[in-house]
């Protein structure tokens, strides 16, 4: 297939400029476009046209409603509507095809809890089934009457979602809110920012690698594990760096029976069925940041810490073989692992949309949307996402998640 010609942006300035096209930045130009609609002119830049190395792609893909936090469950929930209706929504942009439909698996995720942390493990469940979330915390003997194949002589127990848990089709989603906002009058470009010009506490302008610079209303940082990068560029600074994350897919010797959860083991490792395969990563051993462009894969990690409690965990993974494998990278927000969103409070029409530590594909729709209404109605209209803006950074006040994998 030829390279297509390149294709400079149509304008020198634009009402909002997007930098990062991947998840979270084609959300926030759906719901952009879907609001405001030939008002206002967007651009998104995106460095990684084809996504071969986003976060989004890379991702595993997954959704819970299991967390501490309960904003964080009811961005999830918001998620979940997307995903479910999601074929129905991007009808309007596939006319002539049929519109994509994310294949969710809501087989739900197995949470396991050690003795110790029983008592964290139900006030957690109890929060999420307060906010209408249907997680069931289950004792041994429950654990072992659903899923028999699980080992539970060291587990307290573990918290269950019984549904509007699961999987799905990240690049479904990608596609579908890329190709909508394009066809709803969104421009994006092959390119990369390489410098943004401020003036008098605003962004005027944004360099492109190919010489262009484009004006702007607003700026929007998008750009994932490269975020402080983009914010760098604006004198501003944010905890967000890359962080490895090495996925396996592989084939066990012994079938797993029924329908299996995505089990999170005590160890962080988790392991979910992928057709008749099945998917498992974890936290790295030597978790620090990484480069930009290093996505080499530490097949080392699968041998010596994943394996051993894969098989300590389901003793039917007595005898794996590894089929696939790959590393993606979390925006890793090092403060408190939550994402920012909002503008910052000096350079006041610079728009954060950063350091989702893992989260950001689940909670690319609700974002999408809160930082569309804080660019429109300088508030946010339906979901408060207030204790994710910038300010907590500068004064070093975390905003903890317990629930992090």
């Amino acid at each position: 297939m030829p390279i297509p010609a390149y294709k400079p942006p149509s304008k020198d300035r634009y009402d909002i400029v997007i930098v990062g096209g991947a998840a979270v930045g084609s959300s926030v130009a759906y719901w952009l476009s879907q609001a405001l609609g030939d008002n206002a002119s967007i651009l998104v830049v995106e460095r990684d046209s084809t996504y071969t190395f986003s976060s989004t792609a890379l991702s595993t893909s997954a959704i819970r409603q299991q967390y501490s936090n309960p904003i964080n469950v009811k961005i999830s929930q918001f998620g979940v509507e997307i995903i479910r209706s999601f074929a129905e929504r991007m009808k309007p942009f596939y006319p002539d095809e049929p519109s994509p439909d994310l294949g969710f698996k809501e087989y739900g995720y197995l949470y396991c809890c050690s003795p110790e942390g029983v008592d964290a493990a139900k006030a957690r469940v109890d929060l999420q089934r307060s906010l209408g979330a249907h997680t069931v915390f289950l004792d041994q003997d429950g654990i072992r009457e659903r899923f028999p194949y699980v080992n539970v002589e060291d587990l307290g127990g573990a918290s269950w979602g019984a549904e509007a848990e699961g999987w799905f089709d990240s690049m479904g989603l990608l596609n579908g809110f890329r190709r909508a906002a394009r066809r709803s009058g969104v421009e994006y470009i092959d390119n990369a920012v390489t410098g943004l010009t401020v003036e008098n506490g605003r962004v005027v302008a944004a360099a492109l690698s190919t010489g262009e610079a484009v004006s702007c209303g607003t700026l929007v940082n998008a750009a994932g594990p490269r975020a402080q990068m983009i914010a760098g560029m604006a004198g501003l600074s944010i905890p967000v760096e890359p962080r490895k994350r090495h996925s396996f897919v592989f084939s066990s010797a012994t079938p797993i029976p029924g329908r299996m959860p995505n089990v999170i083991d005590l160890t962080g490792t988790f392991v979910r069925p992928e057709g008749e395969l099945f998917l498992t990563g974890n936290t790295p051993s030597d978790d620090g940041p990484a480069g930009y462009e290093d996505f080499e894969i530490l097949h080392a990690e699968f041998d010596e810490y994943i394996w051993p409690a894969l098989w300590h965990r389901i003793p039917n993974f007595d005898a794996l073989k590894v089929q696939q494998s790959w590393t993606g990278h979390y925006e890793y927000n090092t403060l408190d692992h939550n994402g920012i969103v909002g503008f910052h409070p000096e350079v006041a029409n610079f728009m954060f949309a950063n350091g989702f530590s893992g989260h950001g594909l689940q909670q690319s729709p609700a974002v999408g949307r809160a930082v569309s209404e804080l660019i429109i109605h300088g508030a946010f209209q339906t979901l408060d996402l207030t204790p994710f803006q910038y300010e907590r950074i500068p004064r070093n006040e975390p905003f903890m998640e317990e629930a992090v994998i």
